[in-house]
Parts: C-alpha cells; structure tokens; sequence
C-alpha cells in the first residue's frame, strides 16, 4: 500500500510536469454550491507550510508576535528585539501521515545577536516527500527514489530606532521531485533551483498601560520569497517556468502582562500571494478553449499570467478574474492566542481561514508550551473545519535551546 500511495504521488508530479507546470497559468475551475473554484498555485508550495509549534498552535499567526528563535519564517526583523544572545532551534512536521509515514518537513533554525541592535540568523528548511517506486509502462519496478526539497536561508536584522527594525533575508531553494525522469512526450526533467529575498519590518511598543497592566502593542510586515521562477524541465520558454509563492504578510499583537506570573498575548495576521490570479479562458459552444493564431488559450477575464517576477507581484492587486471582490477573497485571514504562567507553561489556541473558493483552508489549532532552564518544548494540533487537512490528527514539536540560560548555569559562583 506504501509503494501505491507514493506511485500516485510521483504521478501527480508527472502529469504537473508534462504540462510544462502550467497550474499557475491554468484555471482548474469547478463549481461549489454555484461559486467558481478559482485556486492560486505555484511552485515549490513548501515555503509556506508553518514549521514551528509556536505559531502553529495560535493559527498560524507569527509576523507580529514576540521574537523567538523561528522569526526567520515570520519575520526576521524581530531577532534586532531578541531579549536572548543565542538560539538554536528544531522542529518536525509530519505530512500526509494519515496515507503514508515517511513525508515530513524539518526545520532548523538559529541567530546570534551581534550586539544590541543587530542580529545575524540562519535556517534550513528540508522537505522529504518519502520512498516512491518507479515503474515502467507495464508497471515493472525499475528503481527508488526519495524526492526531496530544500531551502537554506541567512537574514540580517537591525533597530532602525527604539521601536523599528528592519531585515532582510536571502534564500537558496532546490527541489528535486523526479529524479531526471523523462516525461511522455519526451522533455528530460531536472531538479528545479532558485534564489529569493525577504525584506520585513517590525514595530513594537513596550510602554503602553491597558486598564494599569504594562502591555506591548507591535506590528509587523513581511514580504518573503521575492525572486526567480522555477522550471522543472529543459524547455527554455518563459511559459514553462513557474512563480515561487511570493506573499505578504501583514499583521499585529498585543500583549498584556496580567501581573508578575501571568501574561496574555493577542495576534492577527493577513496574508496574500504576490503572484498572477489564473485567468478565465473563453469557451466555444463545444466547451473547448478558443486559441488564438498562436494557438495560445484567449483569455475571456482577467490578465495573462505569464509576467515578469515585478509584473506578477504589482498585479496581483488587481488581476481577478472577479474583480475586486474576487482580490478581497484571496486575503487569508489568521487569529491567535497565547497565555504564559510563570514564563513556564503555556497554552496556545487559534483560527484559520481561506476562502472556500481559493482553497478551503479552514481551521482551528491548539498548542502548548513549557520551558524548563535550557530547554523548551512547544506542541501543535490542527482539527479541520471543512475540507481534509494535510496536518489533521498530527502532532507538531519544537525543541529550543537558550544558550544564555546554559552560560549562566555554567558560571561559576561569586564569593
């Protein structure tokens, strides 16, 4: 059963590749209780799956929240406020476990404060798709593979003033899905390969009173994976290149700190994709796309969708078939919660939404935390409200390491 499900998988890419990976320029339209399924794809998806536990447990929600040890993902100008001078930490995400258990994401991440207002980060983000079984046309096994992406990232952040800091983050992504495979119609594949930045900003303001309680107000923007499009095959043709997901994430917190043991942290994040908004191609009376001289689909609303890495992101504000209403909906909407005793124990909860026409995301997290001197350990669990989640009945972890912690439990005591 193992091989089969992965034999399905690895078919999945096939027919994505022998369409020269058209699924950012193609319209999978479908109706749902009268509304246009209209979903926005692109490359190497695994950019923006959540890798900590943290931000997993409060609905994906990170771009504003405190600075901890994964901010490379969220939003790298909150390391300049990292109230630590080290960290390192390592998360795990099992994917798909419900049909197979060898498809994970890892993720490891670190900074160093330079001094007190600038900070040096890296992370490596791997990806495992598992074990697939190659057959031939007549299903012999002709070998085994285990496609895999990666992504290897470094980010310098810096205070701009008391309150403002900002970074910026270059990143190398490789994803190697079939192994130089050669597809139906004869293009040889090869592992696809690009570099990209982040640029964030990050506010915050630690001296407002709310009802005579000490709170922090921040806010944050992060817009990530600014760069190349990916191609999978030999095909030098600018329409068989794909858009990495370039997306903006936009978002604010507040956090309250009760008294000396208790704090409470309230987050909201928005997200949007940087990238075209598949058009809707005209139809004869047949029901097939009308082609121009070309031989090219002709579009009946919306904008063509192979443009240049600036034209996809400044058009992306305005480019759905559906007009203004249609941009609103491809906003995701994130909220979260996080409650502290003692800077020891925590407990997370939080709400995701994606329109049910742009992909259906929808649920709720829960998460916990604890912390005990050089260590922390922070678990994630997703319960889906509409369609079938990948992480559905998964647990997530993050294990931490304070390195200040262990200095000063390593120092020796003063006479």
């Amino acid at each position: 059963m193992k091989k089969r499900t992965n034999t399905y998988l690895l078919l999945m890419v096939i027919v994505l590749l022998s369409v020269q990976t058209k699924a950012q320029s193609s319209l999978t339209t479908s109706q749902l209780n009268g509304t246009k399924i209209n979903t926005i794809t692109t490359a190497v998806p695994f950019l923006l799956i959540s890798p900590d536990s943290r931000a997993g447990g409060m609905g994906e929600c990170g771009v504003a929240s405190s600075p901890d040890v994964n901010s490379m993902h969220w939003n790298a100008a909150k390391y300049a406020f990292a109230d630590k001078k080290v960290g390192i930490g390592v998360s795990y995400t099992p994917w798909l476990r419900q049909l197979v258990p060898d498809i994970n994401l890892a993720y490891l991440a670190g900074y160093s404060k330079l001094d007190k207002n600038s900070a040096i980060a890296g992370s490596l983000r791997y990806f495992s798709l598992g074990s697939i079984t190659f057959t031939d046309i007549v299903g012999n096994t002709i070998g085994n593979y285990r496609p895999n992406e990666f992504a290897l990232d470094a980010a310098y952040s810096r205070k701009l003033g008391e309150n403002f800091s900002a970074a910026m983050a270059v990143r190398f992504i490789h994803s190697n899905l079939t192994n130089g495979v050669t597809l139906a119609n004869g293009s040889s594949t090869h592992a696809g390969n690009a570099a990209a930045v982040d640029i964030s900003a990050f506010y915050t303001n630690k001296k407002i009173e709310l009802s005579g309680n000490k709170s922090e107000l921040s806010f944050g923007l992060n817009i990530s994976n600014i760069g190349q499009k990916i191609s999978y095959t030999n095909n030098a043709s600018t329409k068989s290149k794909d858009f990495i997901p370039i997306n903006m994430k936009l978002g604010s917190s507040l956090k309250i700190n009760l008294d000396d043991y208790n704090t409470f942290t309230i987050v909201a994040d928005l997200n949007k994709l940087l990238v075209p908004t598949p058009p809707v191609y005209l139809i004869d009376a047949a029901g097939k796309n009308v082609l121009d001289k070309n031989g090219d689909k002709v579009i009946d609303k919306g904008k063509d969708p192979h443009r240049s890495v600036p034209e996809g992101i400044l058009g992306s504000f305005s480019d759905a078939p559906g007009g203004a209403k249609e941009e609103l909906k491809e906003i995701i909407y994130q909220v979260g919660m996080e409650y502290w005793y003692d800077k020891q124990f925590a407990v997370r909860v939080g709400y995701f939404h994606e329109d049910r026409t742009k992909g259906n995301r929808q649920f709720f997290t829960l998460g916990a935390g604890v912390k005990y001197n050089v260590f922390g350990l922070d678990f994630a669990y997703l319960i889906p409200t509409q369609q079938r989640n990948p992480l559905q009945n998964t647990l997530r972890f993050t294990l931490t390491f304070d390195f200040d912690a262990f200095s000063k439990q390593n120092e020796a005591p003063k006479e």
